[in-house]
């Protein structure tokens, strides 16, 4: 560990907790937190978003550095690395408003290495910064039973263990900075294949005259069982692409997992092709559609549309 562990400082309902990122999962994690008894001083790029938080009585202020002022522990949800970087990192981010025991804690899917870079200049504050990535979608943020991976030093991460734990059922300690994210690069990677897996399964299911409810209900139940066949199947015979999880957002996670893998020297040929299939959904203008649109991009080489 880098810092004493007597100087991370103890959790309780006490704790003021600052939210930065009131997207579509952000939102609902920070209305479990708020829920929960913790007060809750919020900012985003458009205040619109975080209204439903204001009349909860969450208090806005106008910058990451008045978060942070304002705040024992940090939050951030935010899209981008690029956008990580400006939140933590730029002009009136939140280490300018830093000091001395803050614990940050993003839960944004980025690059292990600015992961790295931000716990370092947290450091220099001596503040604590833990890169903690989630996975469940929209379903899993507003249920509170979200998968958390989380990178940093452990006795900073089991600080924080009784918040995190208000926004997710299984929080596992994955190693030192950036590791949380390289946890999350895995996920996705397995998300990769289970997402075309089910998307061609409907698509030759509907082709071969099958009732595809009562195929799903099948199958669901046998080795072929996850996340992505209980929740997104059924929106996908709804054609219902509500976004749980951007298409944009899910391009920018396998972008930054491919780069990983060749800074690896690794090949990895599924998580290529489904990256392709990815930019021609956002080709045909599904970048801000839910990442069930990719039967779209299927659909259209197959010359079918699936439905009920």
């Amino acid at each position: 560990m880098s810092q004493n562990v007597r100087d991370v400082p103890a959790v309780s309902l006490k704790t003021r907790i600052g939210w930065i990122g009131t997207g579509v999962m952000g939102r609902s994690m920070c209305q479990h937190l708020m829920k929960a008894g913790y007060a809750m001083t919020v900012f985003n790029r458009t205040r619109q978003s975080a209204l439903p938080l204001l009349e909860k009585g969450a208090l806005w202020v106008d910058s990451p550095r008045e978060v942070a002022g304002n705040s024992d522990v940090v939050f951030t949800m935010v899209g981008f690395p690029e956008d990580v970087r400006e939140v933590y990192l730029g002009k009136n981010g939140i280490l300018e408003g830093a000091r001395k025991g803050l614990i940050l804690v993003d839960m944004t899917t980025t690059e292990p290495s600015l992961a790295e870079e931000i716990y370092q200049a947290a450091l220099k504050r001596e503040a604590f910064a833990v890169d903690a990535p989630v996975s469940g979608g929209d379903l899993g943020a507003r249920n509170a039973t979200l998968s958390i991976m989380t990178g940093g030093d452990q006795e900073v991460v089991q600080a924080v263990r009784p918040i995190l734990e208000v926004m997710g059922r299984n929080c596992i300690f994955q190693g030192p900075a950036g590791a949380g994210q390289h946890a999350k690069m895995c996920n996705q990677i397995v998300i990769t294949g289970t997402m075309i897996g089910v998307c061609e399964s409907l698509i030759y299911g509907f082709k071969a005259g099958l009732d595809l409810p009562t195929m799903l209900r099948s199958i669901q139940g046998g080795a072929a069982k996850c996340w992505t066949l209980d929740n997104l199947a059924p929106r996908i015979l709804e054609r219902d692409f509500t976004p749980g999880f951007f298409v944009d957002h899910f391009i920018k996670d396998m972008a930054i997992a491919l780069k990983e893998a060749a800074r690896r020297g690794l090949f990895l040929p599924g998580l290529a092709l489904v990256n392709q299939l990815y930019l021609a959904v956002k080709a045909q203008g599904h970048g801000r559609d839910g990442t069930q649109a990719l039967i779209l991009a299927l659909e259209q080489m197959s010359r079918t549309e699936v439905r009920k």
